[in-house]
């Protein structure tokens, strides 16, 4: 992935409009953190990029419409973490982050392709699920079951890694490397993320870029320190969302 362009994006949803003219360019090597209050349409511009949601504007990778792909291409370019993926099935762990390389397989038999084995073992080890991969993801916990859907996006190897509200669930560990983990994936050339954060300051210590979202509008875009200014907080929150978060953080000195 070099380049995601994204002009005039709108996304109707029985009648109702959930987003409105976002238009942004995303490069490689850039993580774009998506923030703003709820209902703001965050996690419908995440389903919108991956063309899981039927969207009006363009949305174009390295030059080519998303909509000209077929699914199993936009796989290969383009995976979001889904976290009710495996539903209620008894599926194991490795199971489950093996469905990742799904765009890789081939025939009608569903051939694995050569480096299927390695990928799940390298997902596995990265997201720390390695000694859980024969359990049932049914018997696991809300976090545990994040870090598994979280293992199955990383095990689809895709260029642009969509990544929505990752952290919930996760212990404090587990935050912490996944944030490390998804600035060594952007730094790969060809490489870029996208993430849904609520948690501001990490938005404003990792990622390069910044979208604020406020009913269903872009309120800021652009690198995040410039983006995410105290006055633009406040405009979507309608309260000092800067001087809250200052005065949290005071408790620790």
């Amino acid at each position: 992935m070099k380049t995601l362009e994204v002009t005039g994006l709108s996304v109707f949803r029985s009648g109702k409009a959930l987003l409105m003219d976002l238009s942004f360019t995303l490069n490689e090597g850039d993580w774009l953190a998506i923030v703003g209050p709820n209902g703001a349409g965050k996690s419908t511009l995440m389903k919108a990029l991956c063309g899981e949601w039927q969207a009006e504007g363009s949305i174009r990778l390295d030059g080519r419409s998303l909509a000209s792909m077929s699914p199993r291409e936009r796989s290969r370019e383009i995976g979001l973490m889904d976290q009710t993926a495996f539903g209620q099935f008894a599926f194991t762990v490795e199971e489950v982050v093996r469905m990742g390389r799904y765009p890789y397989r081939r025939g009608l038999l569903h051939v694995g392709d050569p480096g299927e084995d390695e990928a799940v073992a390298r997902a596995l080890t990265q997201t720390g699920l390695t000694a859980l991969k024969d359990r049932s993801v049914l018997t696991l916990s809300g976090g545990e079951r994040q870090r598994v859907a979280l293992a199955q996006t990383l095990c689809q190897h895709p260029p642009l890694l969509l990544l929505d509200e990752p952290v919930n669930h996760l212990d404090l560990s587990y935050q912490q490397s996944l944030y490390r983990l998804a600035d060594e994936w952007r730094r790969v050339p060809g490489q870029a993320v996208v993430t849904v954060l609520h948690d501001l300051s990490a938005a404003r210590r990792f990622a390069t870029h910044a979208l604020l979202l406020c009913g269903g509008r872009a309120l800021a875009f652009g690198p995040a320190a410039d983006a995410l200014t105290d006055s633009a907080l406040q405009a979507a929150w309608g309260v000092d969302v800067a001087g809250w978060i200052r005065e949290m953080c005071g408790v620790w000195k």
